[in-house]
């Protein structure tokens, strides 16, 4: 008959009290003398339990991350989600860091427990193709670059339907929002004016090809809001491609944040405190919101250490609808050339010589000579003449 090992370890003991030589009982077992001597030790023990086998895992861990750390980063990441604040895991670690937490775990560390404690959502986006370089603006200073978009109809809970313009500062991810009841013509240039009171005037504003922005296909040559507005203040505006909303990925991804920590957390029972809670929210994000490509700085701190002058509107309020057709400047056009080499220009189309074809060109349309120049990365390809109505 086959003994389970307790019943051995058992009989191994009871031989060796009994007066039997070690020698004698680990042959009688085929087991070496250290084995008898090991349950022998474990029988001096006087626990209930010694036959039974004992688990070979370390009573220590070496790296293992203290308990209390785990659970400082379970709270920490909790508090940032509730606040509706950047809760991924460099975020994590500066608010560990200003708590004074040790050890201070890596972000790898952090994020191994953010997996672990099923912590992390599952990022999606949309694939951008590489390959055809793109005429992306460089933003390496305060204000150079203004992503602007709007966001609606949106319908908080409460019977109030508005839009929201919002615009983010590239180079220091400081944001404004504007609410508005309508995107007429007047209502967008009074929410660029209110904008520019707090962020300060852009060197170039970005924005899609929204009518509200350009005009309209029907006047494509008319110079909408948006356009005279940016010129007559010497900003020059910059449209994206066509349906490649991606372009002005940063605004477009803090439309994001603003749609599930703002618009799926907020009530507003009246038209009239719109603009208070969105205040509340933008200086939340502005003062909080910890970004890495700031190294770790809100954007007001980075506003701050950059030292960059502002610019501002000098009026108060927001001039009047019709603007003044602007006699200088200039305003960009991306646009993606395809096979039939056609330039299209807010529905006006131009062709272009063979080379532009499958390549990303700027179209630039200058007020002052009234001409439309069209460049490959920093080559000429085409100028047309371009009379402004």
């Amino acid at each position: 008959m086959k003994w389970q090992p307790e019943d051995e370890r058992r009989w191994a003991v009871a031989r060796i009290e009994a007066g039997d030589p070690v020698t004698a009982v680990a042959a009688a077992l085929g087991r070496s003398r250290t084995w008898v001597y090991r349950w022998v030790a474990r029988a001096d023990s006087a626990e209930a339990t010694w036959p039974e086998d004992r688990s070979h895992r370390p009573t220590h861990l070496a790296g293992l991350t203290p308990a209390e750390v785990v659970e400082a980063v379970s709270l920490v990441r909790l508090s940032l989600y509730n606040q509706g604040l950047l809760c991924g895991a460099q975020n994590i670690r500066w608010e560990l860091e200003a708590l004074s937490v040790t050890p201070l775990p890596s972000v790898r560390t952090i994020n191994r427990i953010l997996a672990r404690e099923e912590l992390t959502h599952r990022r999606t986006g949309r694939y951008v193709p590489k390959g055809i370089p793109y005429p992306a603006l460089a933003a390496s200073t305060v204000n150079a670059v203004h992503q602007i978009d709007y966001v609606g109809p949106c319908y908080l809970r409460g019977p109030v339907r508005f839009w929201s313009l919002n615009t983010v500062d590239l180079a220091t991810a400081r944001c404004a929002l504007e609410p508005v009841q309508s995107r007429a013509g007047q209502a967008t240039v009074d929410a660029l004016w209110a904008t520019w009171h707090r962020l300060g005037l852009p060197g170039h504003v970005q924005a899609d090809n929204e009518g509200v922005f350009y005009g309209s296909p029907a006047h494509p040559r008319g110079l909408g809001p948006l356009i005279r507005l940016c010129l007559g203040q010497g900003i020059e505006p910059w449209f994206i491609p066509v349906r490649e909303p991606w372009r002005n990925g940063v605004v477009e991804k803090f439309n994001d944040h603003y749609g599930s920590k703002f618009l799926g957390r907020i009530t507003v029972p009246e038209a009239a405190a719109l603009g208070p809670a969105h205040r509340a929210f933008e200086q939340q994000h502005n003062s909080r919101y910890r970004y890495s490509k700031l190294g770790g700085q809100t954007p007001l701190t980075a506003l701050q250490r950059a030292g960059h002058p502002l610019r501002f509107p000098t009026a108060p309020v927001a001039p009047r609808v019709p603007l003044p057709k602007p006699e200088t400047g200039c305003y960009h056009l991306v646009r993606f050339i395809r096979s039939d080499q056609r330039l299209e220009v807010f529905g006006e189309r131009f062709l272009l010589p063979p080379e532009a074809a499958y390549t990303y060109v700027v179209a630039t349309v200058d007020v002052t000579q009234q001409r439309l120049r069209v460049v490959l990365g920093t080559d000429p390809v085409a100028e047309f003449p371009y009379r402004l109505r």
